[in-house]
């Protein structure tokens, strides 16, 4: 866990999608994925949300068994619910409808003791844009090697 709380984080999402708008949810879990999720064993880069019946679903996130678990351990691969506000999932549904946006998690944190996700309304990149964003990069890392050396 780092100082801010993020138990995990997906930079791959920010790397294949144009973030547009982000929203905090609470999720649902069981006993046994609380304990794995706090010492870091979760993974959300290949993981999406999907929106069905008016409720929002974290799909895809890999929760590794809880180490000191037993026979009711959980699967370590499973549909978790989202709690947001009625009002905000008939927001994003319009949204991933309309527009042809789609909705990843971009981080796992810890906020007031309770493990939080952070959803993130996106539209992916193109190959050209992937590429400017390395330019970008790449320039901003030279300017601050020749900075760094400049200094000493």
């Amino acid at each position: 866990m780092t100082q801010n709380g993020t138990l995990a984080s997906n930079k791959k999402a920010y790397h294949d999608y144009h973030i547009l708008e982000t929203y905090e949810a609470g999720v649902v879990l069981v006993g046994t994925e609380v304990k794995s999720i706090r010492e870091g064993k979760v993974d959300v880069k290949e993981s999406y949300i999907r929106v069905e019946n008016g409720e929002a679903f974290l799909l895809g996130a890999h929760v590794q068994p809880y180490s000191h678990g037993n026979i009711a351990n959980h699967p370590p691969v499973r549909p978790r619910k989202l709690l947001l506000h009625k009002r905000e999932i008939e927001r994003l549904m319009g949204k991933v409808q309309e527009k042809g946006l789609t909705l990843v998690p971009t981080r796992i944190y810890l906020k007031a003791g309770r493990i939080k996700v952070e959803v993130a309304l996106a539209k992916g990149k193109h190959l050209h844009d992937k590429r400017a964003d390395i330019k970008t990069k790449e320039a901003k890392r030279e300017i601050d090697r020749a900075l760094k050396a400049r200094r000493d």
